[in-house]
């Protein structure tokens, strides 16, 4: 009888069924009322920072601290953040923490999280804030044309972490040792030599204290790519290992790091643009309230959060669809490059455990920035379909 991929994929998608396939369900469903909650609660934490004066009162402060406009704007963005952080802690902890552990994806206690997030956040907090300083200085310099230059300074931002991120911030939260070697260290850097990927060695991360999700990646740009998988990856058969590999190579090798950069930086300009329009009108309308008045008081970022928050959003499918395009992309590659379609398929069923397998076409589309486990078996037994009569497909 000829290989039937739809009759494959329907034998891979009863291997998940019954109370397994409705947790996994319910909690990648639930997570679309999270981008909703999670929006609110953002909103409902800088009105409150607004409309109780507070963020103006802040803004006086350290406007009488120092003259210096850039230190008052990265002032006002370090305590803004940490406050508004601590303001909506019982929601990070219910989304983070509990819910996680609830459905059995987090193997950390509630110490060890918090130590991590605290790091996170004092990291993260750093970096928004002189992002917000430049963006802020660009504002002050053209009131008008602000969000070119504020396009430009958030790319550049985003480009510097992505390139320094593996060697001096993922080490921060897990270990990183070299792969010893081994069948599976040979057949990754085999398939990055075949394939130009400029790497000559792998590590292998300490992912599995956290979680038990399955995970690889190829970070960084020029110097700085590393190739890694974590420890959780390693506890698969050799195949699966390579093929998730060979995805994770395919990102590099078809450029999806600078093309990304290239499509958010048109994003976010769109972005800015708007805000650029909506921000005067915002404080026209509400300003006297809030007492913010001026695009040069610091206070603005309350009003700036918002905004992007709701404009986050509203362009959660745009920018769903464009990553589930480049995560197809490489799992074409990964069939071309590790031919196991098989393993692919089995890979693609054990991510499963945690993404909804079989959504609607729309549903995909609006919330998933993967390809759901069907469209990824699918794929693989289609590309089996094409290579049967090949010797070398495992």
């Amino acid at each position: 009888m000829a290989f039937d991929p739809e009759l494959a994929t329907r034998a891979w998608m009863a291997t998940l069924n019954g109370a397994a396939r409705a947790k996994s369900d319910a909690y990648f469903e639930g997570g679309y009322w999270l981008i909703l909650w999670g929006a609110l609660v953002a909103i409902a934490v800088d009105l409150v920072l607004l409309r109780f004066g507070w963020a103006a009162a802040l803004s006086a402060r350290v406007t009488r601290f120092t003259r210096r406009r850039g230190v008052q704007s990265w002032l006002f963005a370090i305590v803004y953040l940490l406050v508004t952080a601590l303001m909506a802690l019982p929601w990070t902890i219910y989304t983070r923490f509990f819910r996680e552990r609830h459905y059995g994806l987090l193997n950390q206690d509630f110490a060890a999280w918090g130590s991590e997030q605290l790091l996170a956040l004092t990291l993260s907090s750093l970096a928004v804030a002189l992002l917000f300083t430049g963006i802020h200085a660009a504002i002050r310099r053209s009131p008008r044309g602000w969000w070119i230059g504020a396009t430009a300074i958030t790319i550049a931002g985003i480009a510097f972490f992505v390139a320094i991120a593996p060697l001096y911030v993922e080490p921060l939260f897990n270990k990183y040792v070299p792969l010893p070697d081994g069948p599976v260290r040979s057949a990754v850097l085999s398939m990055a030599r075949a394939n130009g990927v400029p790497a000559d060695n792998v590590f292998l991360v300490d992912a599995s204290r956290q979680t038990d999700r399955i995970s690889a990646n190829v970070a960084g740009l020029g110097g700085t790519t590393r190739i890694a998988l974590n420890d959780n990856l390693m506890k698969q058969p050799a195949d699966e290992i390579r093929a998730v590999m060979a995805h994770e190579l395919g990102h590099y090798v078809l450029n999806h790091g600078p093309k990304m950069i290239i499509a958010f930086t048109l994003i976010v300009a769109v972005v800015f643009l708007v805000l650029s329009i909506a921000l005067p009108w915002m404080l026209a309308r509400f300003g006297p309230r809030w007492r913010v008045t001026s695009l040069d008081d610091p206070a603005i970022l309350p009003i700036v959060s918002i905004l992007v928050t709701i404009i986050g959003v509203l362009l959660t499918p745009a920018t769903n669809t464009l990553i589930r395009t480049q995560e197809m992309e490489a799992d074409r590659f990964g069939l071309n490059a590790a031919r196991a379609p098989e393993s692919f398929a089995s890979i693609a069923m054990k991510l499963s455990q945690y993404r909804k397998i079989e959504p609607g076409p729309i549903e995909e589309a609006l919330f998933f920035d993967h390809p759901s486990g069907h469209t990824r078996v699918l794929t693989a037994m289609r590309w089996k379909a094409e290579h049967l009569d090949q010797p070398d497909v495992r």
